[in-house]
């Protein structure tokens, strides 16, 4: 089916989003308009308000100027007064000065001028000059501009007095009737105005120069900045006013602190001008509110906007995703019709090719069924017909029965396939209307066929499985109940005949051997389902090769003697320390060359040959078992690592086994990254091929080769007598047995029957006063992991005491427990005293 596409339902939303965006847009283009008209305004009304501003500011500094003038004006009228009045001497006149600077500075303080008086060629001062009469008033400018004013008060620029070496500027006048000048010295840091802080805008500034740009008085926001770096700024906002770059509305300048001003300036009669800085922010303050208010309500529009077109392309999404579903499932069905039950007629969605070469788009429905009758298998037309009968459907909507249907065969072409009807009711058609679909499920069906098959197949074999575990569990019964039954029968014979020594030896062997059995039974069976639930992990260490091959032959070699066989071990390593699990490699080779010993006669030979091959990053050691037993046959050898599988041809019923020794080899070469071959016939013997990889510890070798040199010539003899031993053993019978034993080599052995009791021994004995500790795992009140840790911990110089683990926990984890507690061997039950005893001898021998 071609899927729709565009111009549809996602036209219509681009171009309902398109109009969002136009409408925001406008007014964005709106706002920003008016943001640009408001902020014209502004700056206009701001640059008429800040000219006026400049203009009552000189005309306020100008009146601030007519003090000067009215006291310059009243000291020359008055002069010429007095003078027209009489002839004056020079002493007369200087002292009517005097008097008359002292009014002056009395009116306009003491610190703010300085009044003096050029009198026929000499000056007269308030403050009395040094060196003025070699000061030639005549040449300043102060005089000539007074010379030249004709009576009129003049105002110098600022200039530096040579005097007081400081800048300055002066207000003269001349006496009309005589040779006399009258001037004030001005300081402009002291410059006399009505108000000494003018009305500025917020954060404004006023600066008052004379005609050359020269500060004479200023007001200012900038702090920090000394009078020189004020003077260049302002002495710039006057060059650029003089080349007209600061005429339009919204011409600025930067300040020294970096803000953005407008400049307003006006230049007064005498030539002096007054400049006016206002920030821009202070002059667009009027906008903030409107530009927080239009920010906010875009930015609202903008969310609105995004919402809705989120929401409609969601809605857009999930109606085309509906669409597709939709689709997708009609593309599943190859034929679908909508069948109206009131009016009894069909409307075909979807047809097959042959029902729409026979009948029309829509039409009567029993003409639909009988055509489709004509391709159904015959054996279930008549099912078929009543099933989706007018009647049945009707039925079916009556009690809205939403789905229903079942697989048939129907003929396409010359075979027949599997389809899959279904009569469907939704509330959203209307009533007693339904729909009828029909798809193609021949894999689906052969699927299921095949799973059925497999289904059956797996019970099989589930059924043959447990036939084999109660083969299995037949045999254990016969192998476990064998020794058991010798044990106890030994046992009365020997409680029996305790006077006869030799019986009584004779029954002990026995029963010893028939316990090993019995060991061996439950190791195998343990070691089997630890390896099925993949609990085994392997636990690599350094260790010596050949003395690990040394340990495992020994009893093979002292049973070869018993049994009168030929046993042979031949080495050809160079590496003998390697990095592996020594435990795992020694139930390997025991297992095999049991199966060697067992599977042989008197008189038969059994060879361990050990070769060393190099290979990329790691040496490969393969250990060769060979026998010249009774074999086994060839239909037996592909079962050999099966499960419980034995060979039953001969001797079947003289040898005992689990089955499982095999499977366990198995998997443990495998899981040791190697590889396990076997060659065998009848009557002719067994080969059995191991080679498994070991990193090879070449330095440890080398190195140990020269320390065993040593230690063979400097090793003292051992022993245990006299040695005093912790016993913690919570089983009185295994209590006995050990103590009696260890007694038996010299050893004092101090019990405890629980690890609480056994760390309170230890505390209240002597230090050094006891050898060694033989620790069970697990206990009551304290086991032996937690009695280890605590005797560790004890700030005791012998805390470090020989810890060995004798338990019946055999497995790596528990190994690896009792050497986190702090223990320093580990020996498993039943114990092997031969082992314990050399392992005690090892260990009080170090401390030593």
């Amino acid at each position: 089916m071609k899927k729709n596409g565009p111009p549809g339902r996602s036209a219509r939303v681009f171009r309902k989003i398109r109009l969002y965006v136009i409408i925001y847009l406008f007014l964005l283009a709106l706002g920003l308009n008016s943001y640009a008209i408001q902020r014209r305004a502004l700056l206009k009304n701001a640059g008429q308000l800040g000219d006026s501003l400049a203009a009552s500011y000189a005309a306020e500094e100008r009146n601030n100027l007519t003090v000067y003038e009215t006291l310059l004006s009243f000291g020359t009228l008055n002069l010429d007064r007095l003078m027209e009045e009489e002839n004056w001497t020079q002493e007369r006149k200087e002292s009517w000065l005097q008097q008359y600077f002292r009014r002056v500075l009395a009116v306009v303080g003491q610190d703010r001028v300085d009044p003096y008086a050029a009198v026929n060629g000499r000056i007269v001062a308030a403050n009395p000059w040094e060196g003025d009469t070699d000061y030639d008033y005549r040449q300043t400018e102060w005089y000539r501009m007074a010379e030249e004013a004709e009576g009129g008060v003049v105002f110098t620029d600022v200039y530096t007095d040579v005097i007081y070496n400081r800048p300055v500027l002066t207000a003269a006048q001349k006496c009309m009737t005589d040779d006399v000048v009258i001037a004030f010295n001005i300081f402009p840091e002291n410059f006399q105005f009505e108000s000494d802080n003018p009305s500025l805008p917020e954060n404004g500034s006023f600066y008052l120069c004379d005609k050359n740009g020269m500060l004479i008085w200023y007001d200012t926001n900038l702090r920090g900045h000394s009078r020189e770096e004020i003077q260049d700024y302002v002495s710039g906002l006057l060059e650029r006013a003089e080349r007209g770059e600061l005429e339009a509305y919204d011409a600025s300048v930067r300040s020294p602190d970096n803000d953005r001003r407008a400049v307003y300036y006006h230049e007064m009669s005498n030539g002096w001008q007054v400049v006016l800085t206002v920030p821009y922010e202070t002059l667009l303050s009027g906008l903030e509110q409107f530009t927080l208010v239009f920010f906010i309500v875009m930015a609202a529009c903008l969310a609105a906007i995004v919402v809705t077109a989120w929401r409609d392309i969601r809605l857009n999404a999930q109606i085309e995703r509906t669409n597709e579903t939709i689709r997708v499932l009609g593309n599943s069905y190859y034929a679908l019709y909508r069948v109206d039950c009131r009016r009894e007629t069909y409307e075909m969605i979807k047809g097959s090719d042959y029902v729409r070469s026979r009948i029309p788009q829509t039409g009567n429905y029993e003409q639909l069924r009988q055509v489709m009758g004509e391709v159904i298998e015959k054996d279930v037309y008549r099912e078929f017909m009543e099933s989706f009968s007018l009647e049945s459907i009707r039925r079916l909507v009556k009690n809205r029965v939403k789905d229903f249907g079942g697989d048939f065969r129907r003929i396409f072409g010359d075979s027949y396939h599997w389809i899959n009807v279904r009569v469907l009711f939704d509330e959203s058609l209307l009533p007693e209307e339904a729909v009828l679909c029909f798809r193609e499920v021949d894999q689906e069906k052969k699927q299921q066929f095949e799973e059925r098959r497999l289904l059956e197949n797996a019970l099989e074999n589930s059924r043959n499985s447990e036939k084999t575990k109660q083969a299995f569990f037949s045999n254990m019964s016969h192998d476990m109940r064998t020794p058991l039954n010798a044990v106890i029968s030994l046992s009365e014979l020997a409680l029996s005949n305790i006077g006869d020594p030799e019986k009584t030896k004779d029954y002990l062997e026995k029963i010893r051997f028939s316990g090993r059995q019995l060991l061996e039974l439950v190791n195998d069976i343990l070691d089997m389902s630890r390896l099925e639930q993949g609990k085994v992990v392997l636990d690599y260490q350094e260790f010596s090769l050949e003395k690990s091959i040394a340990d495992i032959t020994a009893a093979f070699r002292l049973q070869a003697q018993q049994e009168e066989k030929r046993f042979t071990v031949d080495m050809d390593i160079r590496d003998v320390w390697i990095l592996g699990d020594s435990f795992r490699l020694s139930q390997i080779l025991n297992n095999l060359l049991s199966n060697a010993f067992k599977f042989t006669s008197a008189g038969d030979e059994i060879a361990l040959q050990v070769k060393q091959f190099e290979s990329t990053g790691s040496a490969k050691y393969q250990f060769i078992i060979r026998d010249t037993g009774i074999g086994m046959s060839e239909e037996f050898l592909p079962h050999l690592f099966e499960p419980y599988a034995r060979e039953t041809r001969f001797s079947s019923q003289k040898i005992t086994g689990t089955g499982l020794g095999m499977p366990i080899v198995k998997n443990l070469v495998t899981q040791m990254s190697g590889e396990i071959h076997v060659e065998s016939s009848l009557g002719k013997g067994t080969v059995f091929t191991l080679t498994v990889p070991f990193q090879a510890e070449r330095e440890k070798t080398a190195a140990s080769a020269g320390r065993a040199d040593e230690e063979a010539g400097g090793k003292e003899t051992f022993s245990l007598e006299g040695r005093r031993v912790l016993l913690a053993e919570d089983n009185l019978i295994n209590m006995e047995i050990a103590t009696e034993i260890l007694t038996m080599h010299g050893v004092e052995v101090i019990p405890a029957e629980d690890g609480a009791k056994a760390v309170k021994a230890f505390q209240e004995s002597a230090p050094f006063s006891i050898d060694a500790i033989l620790m069970d795992m697990q206990m009551p009140h304290m086991d032996g992991c937690e009695a280890a840790k605590r005797i560790r911990a004890l700030h005791r110089p012998d805390s470090g005491v020989p810890i060995i683990a004798v338990t019946a926990n055999a497995f790596t984890e528990d190994i690896a427990a009792t050497s986190k507690a702090g223990m320093d061997a580990h020996i498993s039950k039943p114990i092997d005293f031969n082992i314990l005893c050399r392992t005690l001898e090892s260990l009080i021998g170090q401390k030593k």
